[in-house]
């Protein structure tokens, strides 16, 4: 894949896998708009971002739980490029617990917005820019959490059920845009780690997340590589 020049837009970037996957778009010449709820926290990876390859970063607030954050987002990325060319739903908020009682209400309605409705919202306001590329992709980071049948992570039952969300309206979307040249890739990894040993016996990491999402995107146009499955071979 050749990014030069590409317009991609991250969710969640501040740290972690949205962190890698902003990196690795701008090391290959790609603008990135970052976007995350902690405007300060995104704003110092855009700014470490930007001499490390030859795209750039830009910083944006982003809270995947209001609307209204999401539609100022929307008109940021729209005031600063014509076009949108990738959009990686990444951000999404994790919590742990095995009983509905284990995290506060206002905790569970959070976890369903972030993933569930933020990633529709994101999509729609950002739509319009990806239907002007010759080349749009809508990458989701789901989460083994949204396969039916899995139930080998300890998030809490609000996550799983965000995360089922997330995958129905992927799955519907995949249907709807393919007859316009959208691909729509989702990607259901396990629990996995940021760091460790690249091994078959080891935890999935992150950057071998990131490196699915840059093999999928890079593809060419008559490849539609809709979802990613990924055995868990740890217990």
């Amino acid at each position: 894949m050749n990014p030069d020049g590409l317009r991609v837009a991250v969710t969640g970037a501040a740290r972690g896998t949205g962190r890698l996957l902003a990196e690795a778009f701008v090391e290959r010449g790609a603008h990135v708009f970052l976007a995350a709820r902690d405007l300060a926290a995104v704003e110092q990876v855009a700014e470490q971002l930007r001499p490390r390859g030859r795209g750039h970063a830009d910083a944006f607030r982003c809270d995947l739980a209001a609307p209204d954050s999401i539609r100022a987002f929307g008109a940021s990325v729209a005031d600063a490029t014509p076009q949108l060319d990738v959009l990686v739903n990444n951000g999404a908020l994790y919590v742990e617990g095995y009983d509905l009682g284990d995290i506060s209400d206002e905790q569970i309605a959070e976890v369903m917005a972030s993933a569930g409705t933020g990633t529709m919202l994101v999509t729609t306001q950002l739509l319009p820019l990806l239907r002007k590329s010759s080349r749009p992709d809508i990458v989701n980071l789901i989460s083994a959490c949204g396969e039916v049948g899995h139930h080998r992570s300890h998030a809490h039952p609000a996550f799983y059920a965000a995360k089922h969300a997330q995958a129905g309206f992927a799955e519907i979307l995949s249907h709807r845009l393919r007859r316009e040249g959208i691909r729509v890739i989702s990607l259901f990894p396990p629990d996995f780690v940021q760091d460790g040993p690249r091994t078959a016996d080891s935890d999935l990491t992150a950057q071998s997340v990131v490196d699915c999402v840059m093999f999928a995107v890079g593809q060419p146009r008559d490849c539609f590589i809709r979802e990613f499955h990924f055995e868990q071979v740890q217990p």
